[in-house]
């Protein structure tokens, strides 16, 4: 932008000069009309003398030549110099001497511009070279140069503004809208309201709407879970108490004691199923803030889930390790987590007890406790029979079971009450697994 303005004004200029140059060059040849002749000294210096004095207002400096480039005369300011010894551009003088315009700009902002003056016989006799101060012309282009970058750089600072605007006001509310996504999908529903027309307040209308539709099926969902769970004990109670006694009470027929074994086994089965959904129901009524919290010792709770596990395992010819927290080389050190002990005891315990049944003898279940400056970090690892890559996500939902896991009853809640445990001490859990390889669970807590 810079050279264009340079190069347009330029053009400008060089027009007038051109425009002043001819109108000089009139005024010469009238001279020149009054005294046609070929050869005389004195004949020269006559005409020189009275061009320069009919054009010595026409510039700063006014200069005349011959066609042999010598310097004939000068004009400062108006006024007439005998001798002078002005500077003389030479290519100038070639340039004009051979019919075209010449033009030099100084460091000072002086333009000389020289012209050829034609004789009667249309041959470039002078050269007639006047000098302008074109200094104004530079103090225009700097302001206008001024103008144009002030004016530029104000733009750029209203667009980047009106940009930062645009932007804020278009992305805050597709963040609220991810965000509001986000929780739902965390099964956490909001009111979701943007007081907008277009097409994001539709949408923000939209899942407003499919979030408290979403939050009634689940609460209604769960109610009934939890009522039908309710309703259940009882009768399974009866069935547990009349199975136990036909057990006991058939001594003869070993096929019917059989099938009243099988009878109290789904009962217990059935039992244990009912428990943990009331369990589930029970978190998903009461808040975090209700659930009895203190600073436990980890070690120890650990310690007391695998002593209360270690005969089952025993008794699948499974071995079971535990290695504790240590500060420094066999230095052990206390590690405290904010849990309630007795869910938290749970959760370790249900973990421990799959890895039991989804292993094989002889086997090796190895629980390690590690620890951060901000965390707590407990493993729990396996060498059963492991997991599919593309059912590790999965296998945390409730009532699902893994394709591999029909080797071992169970309900398909475990790992999902788990989960619910942990989330509610700020936790969560991460599953490494491959098939036939193994299991490691990772509970991770905020350190106390």
């Amino acid at each position: 932008m810079n050279k264009a303005i340079d190069y347009y004004s330029f053009i400008t200029i060089e027009k007038q000069m051109m425009e002043k140059a001819d109108l000089s060059e009139l005024s010469f040849r009238e001279v020149l009309a009054q005294y046609r002749s070929s050869t005389g000294e004195p004949q020269t210096k006559e005409i020189v003398s009275l061009a320069l004095e009919k054009l010595k207002a026409s510039g700063k400096e006014v200069r005349i030549y011959d066609s042999s480039k010598q310097f004939l005369g000068l004009a400062v300011d108006g006024i007439i110099i005998n001798n002078g010894k002005p500077l003389i551009f030479e290519k100038n003088i070639e340039k004009a001497l051979s019919g075209s315009y010449a033009y030099t700009v100084t460091e000072d902002h002086l333009l000389y511009f020289a012209t050829p003056i034609q004789d009667q016989y249309y041959q470039n006799a002078y050269v007639y070279e006047f000098v302008e101060d074109i200094s104004y012309f530079y103090r225009i282009m700097d302001q206008i140069r001024y103008i144009l970058f002030a004016g530029a750089g104000g733009f750029i600072v209203l667009i980047t503004l009106s940009s930062l605007w645009i932007a804020r006001s278009t992305t805050k509310p597709i963040k609220l809208l991810l965000g509001a996504a986000q929780s739902f999908s965390r099964q956490e529903f909001r009111r979701v309201h943007l007081n907008r027309k277009d097409e994001l307040g539709m949408l923000a209308d939209g899942l407003d709407s499919m979030g408290r539709q979403l939050h009634d099926y689940i609460q209604y969902q769960k109610q009934f879970v939890s009522n039908v769970s309710h309703e259940l004990k009882t009768p399974l109670a009866a069935i547990r108490g009349f199975s136990q006694y036909l057990v006991e009470g058939e001594n003869e027929n070993k096929e019917l004691q059989k099938i009243y074994a099988h009878l109290l086994q789904e009962s217990d089965r059935l039992t244990r199923l009912i428990h943990e959904l009331l369990l589930l129901s029970r978190f998903d009524k009461a808040g975090s803030n209700e659930l009895e919290v203190e600073k436990t010792e980890m070690n120890d709770l650990i310690q007391q889930v695998t002593a209360s596990v270690g005969a089952k395992a025993k008794s699948k010819g499974i071995e079971i390790r535990f290695r504790e927290a240590v500060a420094g080389e066999m230095l052990l050190t206390k590690i405290y987590a904010c849990v309630n002990p007795m869910l938290m005891s749970h959760a370790i315990a249900n973990l421990v007890d799959n890895a039991i049944k989804y292993s094989s003898s002889p086997s090796l279940i190895e629980l390690k406790l590690e620890h951060t400056p901000s965390e707590v970090v407990i493993r729990i690892c396996d060498q059963g029979i492991g997991i599919a890559g593309d059912e590790l996500e999965r296998v945390q939902e409730r009532f699902y079971r893994a394709k591999n896991a029909s080797t071992a009853n169970g309900s398909g809640l475990g790992l999902s009450i788990c989960k619910e445990i942990v989330e509610r001490f700020n936790g969560y859990i991460d599953m490494e697994s491959e098939i036939w390889e193994g299991t490691t669970v990772t509970i991770v807590l905020p350190r106390a």
